[in-house]
């Protein structure tokens, strides 16, 4: 026998789709919340994280800040003792440079000249002075290129004020010149050349001293030229050995 539902079916049905849609919607709510929440929480504790690293970072950089002005520090005065070592090194290979240098100018100087003025930069040396005639300042060029302490020389102005009031009458002419000075290793071989023209040898002798090896040969050499010219005794007595000749100083005994 067939069985026919009379009851509101499809309005029971309804309701419970209602329901199972509803408990649907509040469990997505709490599982977004939940979800919302989560990654709240972990994105707070990246954040965390991340302004910690920051301020180990930022800690680190100004640390490293104080090193690097500690550095700069070092290195300024580093570049301050390199400068000074220079400058003592520049001075002691210097240090005679400039006896040399004046002895040089007062021998390259030539009759009828006169410095005025000695100026050196570095090692440009300016030279100003009054001469007879542009001759002469020719001369003076010529002998301070032959100069081992000098180098090459450059003529800046050479002017005659012959007739000029206030000028010298017996050196008119004005020149100003530019001189190259050598370095002390550059030189060094020119000094030792002269070192060893002027310094004698330890075998040389000086100039009217008798050598002593000619002094000491010469007593000797008289003593044996005297020996040979005494006269021999005409006879010897048998019973004598021979005897070899009496020297000087046993001849004198009586």
């Amino acid at each position: 026998m067939a069985r026919i539902n009379l009851l509101p079916w499809r309005a029971d049905r309804r309701k419970q789709r209602e329901r199972e849609f509803y408990m649907m919607l509040a469990a997505s709510a709490v599982a977004a919340v939940i979800v919302f929440f989560g990654a709240t929480y972990w994105m707070s504790q990246r954040i965390e994280a991340q302004n910690n690293r920051n301020a180990y970072l930022t800690k680190e950089i100004k640390d490293l800040d104080v090193k690097i002005e500690k550095i700069k520090d070092l290195e300024r005065t580093r570049s301050q003792l390199l400068a000074r070592k220079e400058i003592i090194e520049d001075l002691q290979s210097n240090r005679s440079q400039m006896v040399h240098l004046f002895d040089q100018l007062a021998k390259t100087i030539p009759d009828g000249t006169r410095l005025t003025s000695l100026k050196q930069a570095n090692d440009v040396l300016t030279l100003e002075g009054v001469a007879e005639s542009s001759t002469r300042v020719a001369t003076y060029m010529r002998n301070l290129e032959k100069s081992p302490q000098m180098g090459r020389s450059d003529l800046g102005k050479i002017e005659s004020k012959e007739g000029t009031a206030g000028a010298d009458k017996k050196m008119p002419y004005l020149f100003a010149m530019s001189v190259r000075v050598n370095k002390p290793a550059e030189e060094g071989t020119g000094e030792a050349t002269d070192g060893e023209a002027v310094m004698p040898s330890s075998s040389s002798t000086t100039p009217g001293a008798p050598d002593p090896a000619t002094s000491s040969s010469t007593p000797l050499a008289n003593a044996a030229s005297t020996s040979t010219t005494q006269p021999a005794p005409a006879t010897a007595p048998a019973t004598k050995p021979a005897v070899a000749p009496a020297t000087p100083a046993e001849e004198k005994k009586p």
